[in-house]
């Protein structure tokens, strides 16, 4: 076998290696063997086929299983003695002329072909006992269990009816009858009766809730909106519509008495426990806010200390996925770049920066987890699932059943898992120091960090 490298660029290598005709007709000749004692001809006992009778009637197609096998072999061969670890899948070019390919199938041709590959660099990993990590931690205070708690009780307040001749107000409860069309055409999924809606709850289509202020009951209104241009239904985006609307009744919010009686409307004993467990529903939300901050601070702080060329393929790869979805968000909303006070070039630079940085951390946390043994078992994968099931009641099955059959969606299960156990890892060894917040603090947004 000859080898000879006809590019290296970077992270980006070519070979043009040579295998003689005689090495790959040794390799088909002992496939035939092996074949003799396996297959069944007419006119032949069992494993009396004379090989050279094989190989009139399977020699090209035990050739071209050689030629594959061989190619891989050399292949996983040389990239393991030049301690390549490939980027994406090798690109190897063949001959294609007619009589080149004949020649090679019969055995009476040199194999010559070209691999050219695309390397992942060596990783010098930083000394994480260096990393100094903030850990902002807020307490859940009283206010918060106070106001989680008149959330709680605003979402199960009671309606009343209003008195004859009462108009609705915002906050109210009217029940409407309603038929839509567009263009005088009625479409489906455009009537409805005796549809309960809370006017300023924001569940219609904008504009539609706003138009029944003032209202009366068995009052009818025409009310003209248009369907919002990302609307799941790509009939109706974008699409203005009337609604020949009927108020049928009109209530008016109760008041709500959070007491002990409320509580055990909510299947717990007591205002206390009730208490009780919206502050360990605030703690879990706060450690959950708290783990999203240092998980942030962390990448971070992986991304200045590792600094090296990302395989160019693996940003095209992350900066196109990223990009499409972008532009596809952009059109649903009927947004420019200009609404957004940029260019189209000039986003494009930003996201590529991301995608840069996306392929280059999740290079970082591959190489710590791969040299310190850090893996995702089954069970851990299996409970992933659960919980995903869990999220859909009524559609366990179908959930379990999806992932199951679909390796795909069970690696994206897999991979948060991986990196948050490499995440865990560091923080082992870094210095991490708590910092009391507020709530307001914690919560925080920063566009610029969310988005890388």
């Amino acid at each position: 076998m000859q080898v000879t490298e006809t590019i290296s660029e970077g992270l980006k290598h070519e070979f043009k290696i040579s295998v003689p005709a005689s090495d790959l007709d040794a390799k088909a000749g002992a496939k035939l063997v092996d074949l003799k004692d396996k297959v069944r001809l007419n006119g032949f006992r069992p494993g009396k086929v004379p090989v050279g009778h094989l190989k009139k009637v399977y020699g090209r197609s035990v050739m071209a299983e050689t030629i594959d096998q061989t190619i891989r072999d050399t292949n996983t061969q040389l990239f393991s003695e030049r301690g390549f670890k490939l980027a994406t899948e090798p690109k190897i070019t063949m001959p294609t002329e007619k009589a080149e390919v004949e020649e090679l199938l019969l055995g009476k041709s040199d194999l010559t072909y070209t691999v050219a590959i695309e390397v992942v660099p060596a990783i010098a990993l930083a000394d994480f006992k260096s990393f100094q990590v903030e850990k902002p931690v807020a307490d859940v205070s009283d206010s918060d269990v106070d106001e989680a708690i008149k959330r709680i009780a605003d979402t199960n307040r009671g309606y009343a009816a209003k008195g004859e001749g009462a108009k609705a107000e915002s906050g109210d409860r009217v029940t409407i009858s309603f038929k839509g069309t567009i263009n005088g055409e009625a479409f489906e999924g455009g009537a409805g009766e005796g549809i309960q809606v809370v006017i300023g709850s924001n569940t219609f289509i904008p504009g539609f809730e706003e138009q029944l202020i003032g209202i009366g009951a068995n009052e009818t209104r025409t009310l003209k909106v248009s369907f919002p241009k990302n609307y799941m239904s790509e009939k109706l985006a974008g699409q203005a519509a009337e609604f020949e609307t009927t108020a049928t009744l009109i209530e008016a919010p109760q008041d709500l008495t959070i007491d002990d009686e409320f509580a055990k409307t909510l299947g717990l004993e007591s205002l206390d426990k009730l208490k009780e467990a919206a502050r360990e529903r605030l703690v879990a939300e706060y450690a959950g806010a708290t783990r999203q901050r240092v998980k942030r601070a962390l990448l971070d702080r992986l991304d200045e200390a590792h600094r090296f060329e990302a395989p160019p393929s693996l940003v095209d790869e992350e900066f196109n996925l990223m990009w499409n979805s972008v532009k596809a968000e952009m059109d649903s909303a009927g947004k420019t770049f200009a609404d957004e006070d940029t260019t189209e070039d000039k986003a494009k630079e930003e996201y590529r920066k991301i995608a840069d940085r996306r392929v280059r951390l999740g290079l970082v946390l591959s190489e710590i987890g791969e040299k310190n043994k850090i893996t995702v078992t089954d069970d851990e994968v299996g409970r992933a699932v659960i919980e995903r099931a869990r999220s859909m009641p009524g559609r366990e099955k179908e959930v379990w059943d999806y992932y199951r059959s679909n390796a795909q969606a069970l690696a994206q299960l897999r991979a948060p898992i991986y990196e948050d156990k490499v995440v865990d890892f560091i923080l082992e060894l870094a210095n991490v120091t708590e910092k009391k917040v507020s709530r307001e603090d914690l919560y925080k947004d920063d566009e610029e960090k969310t988005a890388a």
